[in-house]
């Protein structure tokens, strides 16, 4: 019965992939019930209840750059959330609520076009620059959850303009540039809250390559039985998050999950688990997830700032920073190439374990 069950699951991952049309597909073909490949079991290993006492820290970038005692505050501020929470929010950041907004305009525009014009960008191939798909890691993974993507492998090398879909072409293009920017100030202040000169994590092409993911969460007729995205880290160094009004953002901290609210103009930053592994554990890459409602869509775009192809990779190796360490903060990880995290990242399903584990000393 068990060898029956994972064959009727086979069956119904591949006939969902086959469609080409993601979750989407499945909400518009009428159901009132979710596919069972989408009945995700919730985690028990943090069973206490969502906390409203805790509250993400909201850091102001305004004038950082013109006054210096803001900037020493800021550059403060980012060192006790990162270490405290591996989370949180930035406002008066430089990047126009305009272009915000019109981001997620055109990733809504894109997920809610015609089946048939989705489909030519479906790809489980992630090498490719432009795909859209339904779950990266659905063929490994427990089960599936309530979201489509459409992804762009944006840096060092952008996609071919051709390449990307003409309903959010110039706003991917726009977007990206600003984000990245965005992404060069907040390592500098990084590395300045870490004690080091401010191009430290720059020069280690933290900021080399970015890979941004346009997140479609369709209203579910089930949202108890499933989940946006199921509790993980990011592999990467940091993520820079936009999202709607909606939410479900949840963040694990002091064993309680935590709502991170929509703010109005707002982007969530989160610390990656590379680099948490070159802080030696002092920034810190928590778990989160999403939650769903009866509601939707949910729109959210995240901005991995981390090569994703491993044929791209260089032979940069990465471990707990040297002038970090001593007698007293010994290293807890060993060094690696990017090649060897991402061959590990890949080899692992979204288990909801950290891919720092078996990387610790």
């Amino acid at each position: 019965m068990a060898l029956e069950a994972v064959n009727d699951r086979k069956a119904e991952v591949q006939a969902f992939d086959d469609s080409k049309t993601g979750v989407k597909g499945v909400l518009d073909s009428g159901v009132t019930k979710i596919p069972t490949m989408f009945h995700v079991k919730l985690d028990s290993t943090h069973t206490s209840p969502t906390h409203s006492n805790f509250t993400i820290p909201i850091i102001d970038l305004q004038n950082i750059n013109s006054n210096s005692t803001l900037h020493a505050e800021v550059v403060d501020q980012l060192r006790s959330a990162s270490q405290k929470w591996g989370f949180f929010q930035v406002i008066n950041h430089g990047v126009p609520v305009e272009v915000l907004d019109e981001m997620i305009s055109g990733i809504r525009r894109f997920h809610e076009q015609d089946a048939e014009a989705r489909k030519p960008f479906y790809s489980r191939d992630s090498s490719k620059k432009v795909r859209y798909f339904s779950n990266g890691k659905l063929f490994r993974d427990m089960a599936g959850t309530w979201r489509d993507t459409i992804a762009f492998d944006v840096n060092p090398d952008p996609p071919n303009p051709q390449d990307i879909p003409a309903v959010c072409r110039d706003i991917v293009a726009e977007y990206s540039k600003q984000v990245k920017a965005l992404g060069t100030t907040i390592f500098e202040l990084l590395s300045e809250a870490l004690g080091l000169d401010p191009s430290y994590l720059e020069e280690m092409d933290c900021t080399k390559a970015l890979y941004v993911m346009g997140q479609y969460y369709p209203k579910c007729p089930e949202p108890e039985l499933t989940m946006g995205i199921s509790k993980h880290t990011d592999c990467d160094f940091i993520t820079i998050l936009l999202q709607d009004q909606i939410g479900g953002l949840q963040v694990l901290h002091e064993n309680h999950w935590v709502n991170a609210p929509p703010v109005r103009g707002a982007l969530v930053v989160n610390i990656g688990d590379i680099l948490q592994l070159m802080t030696n554990d002092k920034f810190i890459s928590v778990y989160h997830r999403v939650l769903l409602r009866n509601m939707g869509p949910r729109i959210s775009v995240a901005t991995f700032f981390m090569n994703f192809t491993i044929s791209k990779c260089t032979s940069k190796s990465y471990g707990p920073i040297k002038e970090l360490l001593s007698e007293e903060n010994p290293p807890v990880y060993r060094d690696m190439n990017m090649k060897e995290i991402l061959t590990n990242y890949y080899a692992k399903g979204l288990d909801g374990s950290s891919y720092l584990l078996p990387l610790r000393l």
